[in-house]
């Protein structure tokens, strides 16, 4: 055997130790905790409904990896078995249409769509159902550019400032503060007092838009305490990246202890206003 035939071999012998390689690192990657949550920013009970957002979010990208694979599969076969060999000259032979292939590559992308829409529509459901009776009821009101809070059962209110009006910056622990109680249905009432906001709580997997003149629910029961990092999600003016809140997932007795230090009555529409760019900026809602 010549030098040259073997080197050729040992750079086949290592391609596929290679490709072997990586093969089994990334089954073994679908092993892992990351993989198996999809990478998403919390745990699978961080409320009632993380986990099927992460079922869903993970079983979408297995089917969108397994479409991709057939994919480029026929692809990598059509370039392999109809490549031009040697010899042949002009074009391979043409034809019209194949029916049964027509109506397989119509039928089964149509059926796939359809089995997605049904899944996503039935989660999507079962999330944004509202409970008629829940423990906890929390009027949210972003502002540009902090929040509000009113408790609605307790009739107790929280109102937070601004930030940078004034040219300095808050630090985490002054950041509007939502408590809720742990292991309770709360329902978030979400409303905007000027221009189009977004609430946001990446650990609970949940997001939902505030609008003028209309309210939309959030309701979840979380089930793990802990503080967890809220922001706004919606381009909303200068300072829309300081638009940064908290959420603290108490004992119900906390919770008690906290609501029962807050100013009484609510915040309520009295302070909202039409938005317009010619507009001086608002002043501070204070307690």
């Amino acid at each position: 055997m010549s030098s040259q035939e073997r080197t050729s071999s040992r750079r086949a012998r290592i391609v596929k130790i290679s490709a072997v390689s990586s093969a089994g690192a990334l089954f073994l990657s679908g092993c892992s905790e990351e993989v198996q949550k999809g990478w998403l920013p919390t745990e699978r009970d961080m409320t009632n409904h993380t986990g099927r957002i992460m079922d869903l979010w993970v079983n979408s990208w297995i089917a969108a990896l397994a479409v991709g694979i057939l994919t480029w599969g026929l692809v990598i076969w059509c370039i392999v078995a109809y490549r031009r060999r040697k010899n042949e000259t002009g074009y391979p032979r043409q034809l019209s249409y194949n029916l049964p292939l027509e109506i397989f590559y119509t039928v089964i992308p149509l059926f796939m769509v359809l089995v997605l829409f049904f899944f996503t529509e039935q989660d999507i459901r079962a999330i944004e159902e509202r409970d008629e009776n829940p423990d906890v009821i929390v009027d949210v009101r972003g502002k540009q550019w902090s929040w509000d809070f009113n408790y609605v059962n307790e009739d107790k209110y929280f109102s937070g400032t601004q930030v940078n009006l004034d040219g300095t910056e808050k630090t985490e622990d002054e950041f509007p503060t939502l408590y809720l109680p742990v292991n309770r249905t709360v329902e978030l009432q979400l409303n905007t007092r000027d221009v189009q906001h977004s609430f946001w709580v990446p650990a609970f997997l949940q997001k939902m838009d505030l609008y003028p003149g209309r309210t939309n629910y959030i309701t979840l029961t979380p089930q793990v305490e802990g503080t967890y990092d809220g922001k706004c999600a919606e381009l909303c003016g200068e300072y829309h990246s300081e638009m940064l809140f908290n959420v603290k997932v108490v004992s119900e007795r906390e919770y008690n202890d906290y609501v029962a230090t807050l100013p009484d009555g609510q915040l309520g529409d009295e302070y909202d206003r039409s938005y317009s760019y010619n507009e001086a900026r608002p002043e501070s809602i204070d307690e």
